[in-house]
């Protein structure tokens, strides 16, 4: 954020952070004592209003026994972000360049770096750095700011990653539902360049001017295009690409139903696997025509999209009688929080019943989920009900997560979100 942005008053400059100490109600620390990093306004005795964006905070029980350091937004209801859970440790630029190391040597503890492949590099509380999501696209980086009290070391950040992993270019995002609840300004696709922080020549980063927000790289042995500038959240989805993986090894020779394929997702990957043909569902054209792009660059000819409603979509083929060998699901996450996990529960019983409709004796479904707030143990009660319900007996054959560059903080269960279950439906 440059000094001539009005809304740089907002935040505490990194240098200006000197830690205050705020109480937390009777009872409330027992989570942080497990280094769950939220801290809610509500569990707060005192609610750090009067603090700036950014400072640094010392979080006590309510007896007065120092329990973790985080940062403040007294802007978000998620209060205070914990980072430190000892003492003698500083949230400062090494913190975060030290963390930003070990997330990335984290991703090579299992292999090697792909340079023409994609994956997550930084995974928010599951890297210790919660509010920052950091994709590599090929020798691109997406990166995603989802906590406002980070921003005061937004350029410190960025400037680390271009250090380390010396991409050809890093765009900025913050989407506008966390900007609404995280009180700051969106960014849609921020071409950012080493040289406004006047660390280094131009010419070392690229030109942005130039940039299109284009970038291609590998997958399942397909060859992807991505809009870091103009696609969702990073640019993409990478989270699944195992899963899509996996599910094409199900669908060989079979028909296969493709529900909220997004950009194609499962079916390309079945398709280029060899199902018998594909048929892939979104409400969106501008997925469905980078889709049929990615088909055609590809040589993929047994696959067609239709854009309409997951829902009506469903409804319809089983009004007309039609079925599949291979019904996929991957809708959009339902539940944004608590308050919405009972009807996201609805919605996921419903899309699911309606798929079972399409599949024969036999059949494959391949359902996810990626709200975080509907557990594990729900999402597999929710599917019981269906087979309940539809007279169904539903046999689980693979109980899936996200690829492991997605880890899973023990501290942070919200953390495990995504589900993917792949089930034979007799």
């Amino acid at each position: 954020m440059s000094d001539t942005d009005p809304a740089a008053t907002d935040f505490l400059p990194p240098a200006a952070t000197p830690s205050t100490t705020l109480r937390l109600r009777p009872g409330r620390h027992f989570p942080f004592l497990a280094r769950h990093p939220w801290v809610h306004a509500h569990a707060m005795a005192e609610d750090g209003r009067d603090l700036a964006c950014g400072q640094v905070v010392d979080l006590i029980d309510h007896d007065g026994n120092w329990v973790a350091r985080g940062i403040i937004n007294p802007n978000s209801r998620l209060r205070v972000r914990l980072y430190v859970f000892t003492s003698d440790v500083s949230i400062d630029e090494t913190l975060w360049r030290e963390r930003i190391d070990a997330a990335i040597a984290r991703r090579r503890l299992n292999s090697t770096m792909d340079r023409q492949a994609a994956e997550r590099l930084i995974f928010s509380e599951s890297d210790l750095i919660s509010g920052l999501i950091v994709d590599r696209y090929a020798d691109c980086l997406g990166v995603q700011f989802t906590a406002g009290a980070l921003l005061p070391w937004r350029e410190a950040i960025l400037r680390h990653l271009h250090e380390v992993l010396e991409p050809r270019q890093i765009v900025v995002k913050v989407d506008e539902r966390t900007a609404k609840f995280e009180g700051m300004e969106p960014e849609e696709g921020t071409v950012w360049s080493a040289t406004a922080a006047g660390e280094i020549p131009q010419a070392d980063v690229g030109n942005p001017t130039e940039f299109t927000g284009t970038v291609h790289y590998q997958q399942n042995g397909l060859q992807l295009a991505v809009d870091l500038l103009g696609g969702q959240k990073t640019g993409g989805y990478l989270d699944q690409r195992n899963n899509h993986a996996v599910a094409a090894g199900y669908c060989h020779g079979r028909r296969v139903l493709d529900v909220c394929c997004y950009t194609g997702g499962f079916g390309l990957v079945a398709a280029k696997a060899g199902a018998a043909g594909v048929v892939g569902v979104d409400s969106s054209q501008i997925a469905l025509d980078a889709a049929a792009s990615a088909a055609a660059e590809n040589g993929i000819e047994n696959i067609e999209f239709i854009r309409k409603d997951c829902f009506d979509a469903l409804k319809q083929m089983g009004e007309q009688g039609d079925r599949f060998d291979v019904v996929v699901l991957d809708p959009p996450r339902f539940a944004g929080s608590r308050k919405q996990v009972d009807s996201a529960i609805r919605a996921y019983r419903r899309l699911n019943g309606l798929a079972v409709d399409l599949l024969p004796p036999g059949g494959i479904l391949v359902t996810c989920s990626c709200s975080g707030r509907v557990s594990r143990a729900d999402f597999m009660n929710m599917l019981l009900d269906v087979g309940r319900r539809r007279g169904r007996d539903i046999i689980l054959l693979e109980n899936r997560g996200p690829s492991s560059d997605h880890p899973v903080a023990a501290s942070c269960p919200e953390s495990d979100y995504l589900k993917c279950l792949i089930c034979q439906v007799m």
